[in-house]
């Protein structure tokens, strides 16, 4: 029999695992083939397991499972959970872990998020190293037949009661909060937690059937939870993606508070406190020039990556920092956490804000003035990284009309086939302006 050779599918890992349209490009031999060839770069014999509510999730899920048993690991799965619990477990009991999501992406996408042992993302060395194993290795649709895995769905209570802890002997008594749980893997978890420490709770879009998950609700699109924060009079409400990786809070008025407001709130409460290390806290480049000037005029320095997560924790690790994060509510409470979590990251900043003696909204507008930013995510068919290197000359141009008055980025997204576009200036129309050229320049050329 011809042995099966490898296929080039052009899946590539990107700033948070790799995704794929679920079935087509991102089958179960190419999981498996995953699962096969990262088995002996993540460094132990044992890998905990999760997915979220897609409806490819259990057939992934399995294929993962299959392939990392094969490869001479002992699978545990703790079934349908958000991100951060597959990372908490690992974290705890120093194994690897492997998450099947698209994050905040549809349904019919699906991915793999892969941490090595005691939780966190795979460093660029290793997962160079996972990719260049998983291009060689062949896709094969029959299962080799043998199976160390296990199912302990109990085990993700371990990662709720740190979740409710982080707060110590606090509480959030007297609260009155919204969530919405994007129909994805917090469904069953945040309300209970929120609950647990004296919040009075409505909860929304916690009825996954497979299809639902982060449609038109969710963190990506708070409309609804906006609207029953204000009809109900509450206190604030939070948003989740469809892995429970992130965050959007919604103040009482309505208004959006996004990462840049979670983060101001908890990083000034920590400084005053005296409970950040080094003063310092990790944020993109997409991080608002308020947040900015809000950290720094309360005598903290600000450390600026690249877009990703894993470039925040990269930096938190590297230098003995406890915090930072991404303005789409990627937030890393290193002392607490091993990656970002949209529940952790909700109740510290709530508890924060009760430390200041005020609702989390009026908080974030105390602390923050935000400066107008403008955002396009620009669908391309090309290479988005050859596509911005062909408007250089347009983004040149527009940079040096904004000056010192606003910042323009351009750059390729690392987990959906777009280029992203922001444009930030005092000048809302200014910026919009700016924006909609250099939306119109990727368009042309685009279609080269």
């Amino acid at each position: 029999m011809t042995e099966p050779k490898a296929v080039p599918t052009g899946l590539r890992f990107g700033t948070d695992g790799v995704r794929a349209r679920a079935g087509n490009r991102l089958d179960e031999p190419s999981v498996r083939a995953l699962g096969l060839a990262a088995a002996p770069l993540l460094g132990t014999d044992r890998v905990v397991i999760g997915r979220d509510t897609r409806e490819s999730g259990p057939g992934l899920l399995l294929a993962l499972a299959e392939g990392l048993s094969e490869g001479g690991l002992q699978v545990v799965s703790l079934g349908v959970v958000p991100t951060p619990a597959v990372a908490h477990v690992a974290a705890t009991e120093e194994a690897a872990g492997a998450m099947v999501s698209a994050s905040h992406n549809p349904w019919y996408d699906n991915g793999v998020k892969l941490f090595s042992v005691g939780g966190l993302k795979l460093d660029d060395v290793v997962q160079s190293d996972v990719q260049a194993a998983w291009d060689a290795e062949p896709r094969r649709d029959e299962k080799s037949g043998s199976l160390n895995w296990s199912d302990d769905p109990d085990r993700a209570a371990l990662w709720a009661d740190a979740v409710a802890s982080s707060v110590g002997n606090r509480s959030l008594s007297g609260l009155t909060l919204v969530v919405d749980c994007a129909n994805g893997a917090t469904s069953t978890f945040a309300a209970d937690v929120l609950v647990r420490l004296g919040a009075d709770v409505a909860v929304l879009h916690a009825c996954p059937n497979g299809r639902n998950i982060n449609e038109n609700c969710g963190s990506s699109h708070p409309g609804d939870l906006r609207a029953a924060v204000v009809g109900a009079g509450a206190d604030a409400g939070l948003a989740f993606d469809g892995d429970g990786d992130r965050v959007i809070a919604v103040a009482a008025d309505g208004s959006l508070l996004d990462g840049d407001d979670l983060l101001a709130v908890c990083a000034i409460d920590r400084h005053q406190r005296g409970v950040l290390p080094g003063g310092t806290v990790v944020v993109t480049v997409m991080a608002n020039l308020g947040l900015r000037r809000a950290l720094i005029d309360h005598g903290l320095t600000v450390y600026e990556t690249a877009v990703g997560d894993r470039y925040v924790l990269e930096a938190l690790e590297v230098n003995g920092w406890a915090l930072g994060g991404e303005q789409s509510g990627h937030v890393i409470f290193r002392d607490l956490a091993t990656t970002g979590d949209g529940l952790l990251t909700g109740i510290q900043a709530l508890d924060a804000a009760r430390r200041s003696g005020q609702t989390l909204g009026e908080r974030a507008t105390e602390l923050m003035a935000r400066v107008p930013q403008v955002l396009h995510a620009v669908p391309v068919s090309s290479d988005g990284v050859e596509v911005v290197a062909a408007v250089a000359e347009d983004l040149a141009l527009a940079e040096a009309e904004l000056g010192d008055t606003g910042r323009v980025l351009v750059r390729p997204s690392g987990t959906e086939p777009v280029v992203r576009v922001m444009v930030e200036a005092y000048d809302i129309a200014e910026a919009s302006e700016v924006a909609d050229r250099l939306v119109a320049a990727i368009e042309r050329a685009d279609r080269i």
